[in-house]
């Protein structure tokens, strides 16, 4: 499709699905999502056991390291097309701590992956998704697996609608990430260069003074400053719950945080894009040129 991604899926290419974060809780999610993937022609492999765990995680780091890599003794050394991650949670952030040099491939997931989608980019290599995790992916509608499907296969995906809240234009590469994630690989290598980027944040279960402590944070290193343009998905169970003898007048909302901290950027903005941790994740690739549509609230790649 571009010189921007690797090459597409074709039917019978192999996926590798990697348990990078917190050890899995349903069995019936993972088959059903992998249903899906085998459904679209690809080889679904499977290189751990479903009910590894170490505590919380998936797995001691080592053996949550190994899912990314070539297994030679099975697969001769090659690399899986794509990397498919089967949940979030905790952890990944973990790996980075290794010398961790991730194989050119497609990489899917979202919230917890950030840091290892982020961190791909940041080394410059191609096929970071934005996505579902494979645990989420049965569960998403129609048009968001068939969004993913055309991704991975070569097929340019539509525009994805928002709603506008500061007018005008801005193009530059894409940067897809859960919040409070990309929030703490801010001063590392891992973290790709935001100059001139559009960034689309999302985030799960953070009160609005949480979710404006850690902009606070990006606009205080400099980095709010540095896009060309900035878009929020969905924010699930984000806002504050009503209080017994509290105002509004005594807190701020979701939306109050969200527009405060980006009304002086002086770029342009969208809110409610599908993203996020609802049913209605559409698949975006990190690092390929977008168009952020503040007049018309559309966000589309331009591949």
């Amino acid at each position: 499709m571009s010189d921007w991604l690797p090459p597409p899926l074709r039917p019978g290419d192999r996926v590798r699905l990697v348990a990078a974060s917190s050890a899995l809780a349903e069995r019936q999610r993972l088959e059903t999502g992998i249903a899906v993937l085998e459904s679209w022609g690809l080889k679904v492999e499977l290189p751990f056991a479903p009910e590894r765990r170490w505590g919380y995680l998936a797995g001691r780091d080592h053996e949550r390291l190994s899912d990314l890599l070539p297994d030679g003794s099975a697969t001769n050394g090659e690399t899986a097309a794509l990397l498919a991650c089967v949940r979030g949670g905790w952890g990944a952030a973990r790996l980075l701590e290794q010398s961790l040099s991730l194989p050119e491939c497609w990489l899917l997931g979202f919230s917890d992956v950030t840091s290892l989608l982020l961190a791909q980019q940041a080394r410059g290599r191609r096929g970071a998704v934005h996505g579902p995790m494979v645990t989420t992916l049965a569960a998403e509608p129609p048009w968001s697996q068939d969004r993913l499907r055309r991704l991975l296969f070569g097929e340019a995906p539509g525009a994805l609608q928002g709603t506008p809240w500061r007018g005008g234009r801005a193009e530059g590469p894409l940067l897809v990430a859960n919040l409070t994630v990309a929030t703490h690989l801010l001063g590392t290598q891992h973290l790709p260069d935001l100059r001139g980027a559009v960034l689309i944040l999302e985030d799960v279960g953070e009160a609005p003074y949480r979710i404006e402590r850690m902009l606070t944070h990006w606009r205080l290193c400099g980095a709010l400053q540095q896009l060309a343009g900035i878009g929020f998905g969905s924010f699930q169970g984000c806002e504050e719950p009503d209080g017994e003898g509290v105002s509004a007048g005594e807190r701020f909302s979701l939306e109050q945080v969200l527009r405060e901290r980006t009304a002086d950027l002086g770029i342009p903005v969208l809110a409610d894009l599908p993203v996020g941790h609802e049913p209605g994740n559409g698949a975006l690739p990190l690092g390929v040129p977008c168009r952020l549509d503040g007049e018309c609230g559309e966000l589309s790649l331009l591949l």
